[in-house]
């Protein structure tokens, strides 16, 4: 069970609350190290996925536990980019990147218990979505200045037209599914 992938992804989790208590630090460049932790924390990401396929360490565990670190630090950086910001222009993407991983893992547990959560799996589109969600939260994060803040917004448009559009695919792929009453 405590295998390195799995011990990357509990330290992920261990790094949300140090992330978001660094961000409300009142000293100076607190942003920005929190940026830092979020970085640290993308990078154990694609790191124990990495480790897991190149040692074969996949474990139910590692498995349960990956994407709900992922989402919960996701969703924490979100809320803590929104709450700072404090914009309709941010609030939209974030709240459009979190009701699509809301309405995934629902539809994703659905299938699974109906026997179909393959067709449902995670994409190489997730994967890219993925990476424009860290760009913009790091950039949002640290907010340095006016152009990280513009670029960071933008990748934050990105990363909510591409988690809207893996959202399509699945409900898509699903579809049939969902709508079949027996």
């Amino acid at each position: 069970m405590w295998s390195i992938p799995n011990l990357l992804t509990s330290f992920r989790i261990l790094l949300i609350p140090v992330f978001l208590v660094v961000f409300y630090l009142p000293i100076d460049n607190a942003h920005f190290w929190a940026a830092l932790v979020f970085v640290l924390a993308a990078i154990t990401d694609g790191l124990d996925g990495y480790i897991a396929r190149k040692l074969e360490q996949h474990t139910k565990f590692g498995a349960f536990l990956d994407p709900v670190a992922d989402k919960i630090m996701v969703a924490a950086a979100l809320i803590a980019v929104v709450e700072y910001h404090n914009t309709l222009w941010i609030t939209i993407p974030a709240l459009v990147i979190i009701s699509r991983e809301l309405i995934i893992s629902a539809l994703r547990e659905w299938m699974a218990e109906i026997g179909k959560r393959e067709s449902v799996a995670v994409s190489s589109l997730g994967k890219v979505k993925t990476t424009m969600q860290m760009i913009a939260l790091t950039g949002l994060l640290w907010s340095a200045n006016a152009f990280v803040i513009a670029l960071g917004t933008i990748a934050l448009y990105i990363a909510a037209i591409l988690t809207f559009w893996s959202m399509y695919i699945y409900l898509t792929a699903a579809w049939s599914d969902l709508t079949h009453d027996s």
